[in-house]
């Protein structure tokens, strides 16, 4: 139906073979498998037929972002806009500043940046995350509204994140937690690259969910007809891929050809039904053999990115849980981070 045409030339990589990858021991709850069938019969079979052409895609976003009005915001934090010009550069940094009541450390502070395929979301659209990631660690998260592809293609995104990340430290913040979902998993990752190669202070910690490591897809077509994957589909994410990455795919995107090094401690939680998860465990075991201290979670039976839906999920409720006590030994300093030359 679609004509495929051929990814932007990357650096060649042979995937590794994941080391044996702690799966947690529980069975998915009922509201998980229900919530899985529903949207496997429903939202799938759409996400598959998606044209990857602007049009559709600047659609789509508009349709979401107008459905995001739509839920409320959780009482026990307050919203800030922020909206910064940089002097030095004449970059505008342009965020959510989501602030929990009480917050505790004022050097301590998350980064989050939100998922989307590079093309779709918001700040607003991700707030059942960032809220409880600030409810849950009494820390401030920022959120920035990081430019989106087709009109704005990569390096954008991750110019923005640079500057955001630049924003928090000219503010005090020494203690910064790295976090992302899906594409923004991916521009987390990046991020956490780029930070090194322009020598800034490290963060504390990075924390992927569901990342989307291999924008080629790769490694998730091949397991597309293993899983019954609720509703990624790799062939729509392939063509969104080709839109993010423009005429010629830029180095610093293909994560796993990229050297690691001075690496902070690494959560990444994946679910164990979803096409991304051999991508997710390829970029622990390269984080791995770098030396890096990496919690690697598969959840039996979860799907892309549940802990969206932490206010409905038993599971998604607990895998927060666990990223709280993750950012809580970091921002403490009982994980320390590693120096790793690869």
């Amino acid at each position: 139906m679609f004509e495929e045409e051929a990814m932007p030339s990357v650096p060649e990589v042979t995937p590794r073979v994941p080391r044996p990858t702690p799966v947690l021991e529980r069975d998915p709850s009922l509201q998980s498998r229900l919530v899985g069938g529903a949207l496997r019969f429903t939202v799938r079979p759409l996400l598959h037929r998606m044209p990857g052409r602007p049009l559709p895609i600047r659609a789509a976003r508009a349709a979401i972002d107008r459905a995001s009005r739509l839920l409320p915001t959780d009482r026990r934090v307050r919203i800030e806009r922020v909206r910064d010009p940089q002097l030095h550069n004449g970059h505008v940094v342009k965020a959510e500043w989501v602030i929990p009541d009480g917050h505790g450390a004022d050097d301590a502070a998350v980064l989050y940046l939100h998922g989307g395929g590079y093309v779709v979301c918001s700040p607003q659209t991700h707030r059942g995350l960032t809220t409880r990631l600030a409810v849950d660690n009494a820390m401030p998260v920022l959120v920035p509204h990081y430019r989106l592809a087709p009109e704005h293609p990569f390096p954008a995104a991750l110019e923005d994140a640079l500057e955001a990340y630049r924003w928090l430290l000219a503010r005090g913040f020494t203690r910064i937690v790295v976090a992302g979902d899906s594409a923004g998993g991916h521009l987390a990752a990046g991020l956490t690259a780029e930070i090194n190669r322009h020598e800034l202070p490290a963060p504390a910690g990075l924390v992927l969910y569901s990342p989307w490591v291999d924008l080629s897809c790769e490694l998730s077509l091949a397991e597309d007809a293993l899983v019954r994957d609720p509703y990624i589909s790799p062939h729509t994410a392939r063509r969104v891929g080709r839109l993010v990455a423009g005429t010629r795919m830029d180095p610093r995107m293909a994560l796993l050809s990229l050297e690691w090094s001075q690496l902070p401690p690494v959560l990444i939680q994946i679910g164990g039904a979803e096409v991304l998860r051999p991508e997710g465990e390829a970029f622990a075991e390269l984080l791995m053999a770098a030396g890096a201290p990496v919690d690697l979670q598969v959840w039996p039976g979860q799907m892309h990115v549940f802990q969206l839906l932490n206010k409905i999920l038993p599971d998604a409720d607990e895998a927060m849980r666990e990223t709280a006590s993750f950012i809580g030994s970091v921002i403490e300093g009982r994980r320390p981070g590693l120096t790793v030359v690869a």
